[in-house]
């Protein structure tokens, strides 16, 4: 039985491949209580004595206003601890497989594929840029490029939870490709297997914020008390970060990307 190392074990992506892979493979699960990532010398040791056969890093600050004012923080979490995962890899031989964003683009024209050029627009992305830098220096790595994970939180869930109470809701202009953690867990026990390096766009449909929130008034009934409009933000997000997913579904045999299907895996408790 194959030994994967999950970094971000305890995170809304982290848990759901725990969930489906456990039956496959041996699990080793750390997450920042296990590990200060901050220790990088930690991060190393841990690796070479597990010797696992894959690793995934799931293991990420994704709060974009959080990084832009604990840059310190960004840096070290998103770029720095990947570089200190690669440095033991030479001698395990593991393969690796970090999840990047779609922030790493600046939004201008949307639908990016694998082989455009990213050019971020935040300090979180320019981190997790970073660290698919050092991913790709490994020739044994994958580096998947996802949007908008949900699951018990994210943008649909706040969506639900604000209009059940009657609140309104604000999303702001713009076009992304929202996927729930589950869905991305499963298309990436799909991948493992096919030990796929470079480069791989997983995520749902293109949509807006403005017609996911409609979406989700529709699906459970609510009101819809939703208005598109820009509010302040610490961060600038890219206008239009949609990623193309035409490579991903060659690949992966079940349908990932629909919108209504991702709905569907939100836990609202």
């Amino acid at each position: 039985m194959k030994k994967i190392l999950i970094f971000g074990s305890f995170g809304q992506l982290g848990s759901q491949l725990i969930n489906l892979l456990k039956d496959e493979y041996e699990l080793i699960k750390i997450n920042h209580a296990d590990l200060d990532f901050n220790k990088f010398y930690l991060i190393e040791d841990k690796i070479l004595k597990i010797n696992p056969d894959i690793i995934i890093n799931c293991a990420a600050l994704t709060d974009v206003d959080r990084c832009e004012t604990y840059k310190e923080e960004a840096y070290n979490v998103n770029a720095e601890a990947v570089k200190h995962i690669i440095r033991p890899l030479k001698l395990t031989n593991s393969y690796f497989i970090n999840i990047s964003t779609d922030y790493v683009f600046n939004g201008i024209k949307g639908n990016y594929s694998e082989n455009d050029t990213p050019d971020p627009v935040n300090y979180y992305g320019l981190t997790k840029l970073l660290g698919d830098v050092y991913s790709n220096s490994y020739d044994n790595s994958l580096i998947i490029r996802t949007s908008g994970i949900f699951l018990n939180k994210g943008f649909p869930v706040f969506v639900y939870k604000n209009l059940v109470q009657n609140k309104k809701v604000t999303a702001i202009p713009g076009y992304y490709s929202p996927i729930s953690a589950y869905n991305l867990a499963l298309a990436i026990k799909y991948i493992i297997p096919l030990n796929r390096t470079g480069i791989l766009n997983i995520a749902g449909n293109k949509i807006s914020r403005y017609d996911l929130a409609i979406k989700v008034s529709e699906l459970y009934n609510l009101n819809k008390n939703i208005e598109e409009n820009n509010i302040e933000l610490t961060a600038k997000r890219p206008f239009d970060s949609s990623l193309n997913i035409d490579r991903a579904k060659k690949l992966i045999d079940f349908n990932f990307y629909d919108i209504n299907e991702n709905l569907k895996h939100m836990v609202m408790k």
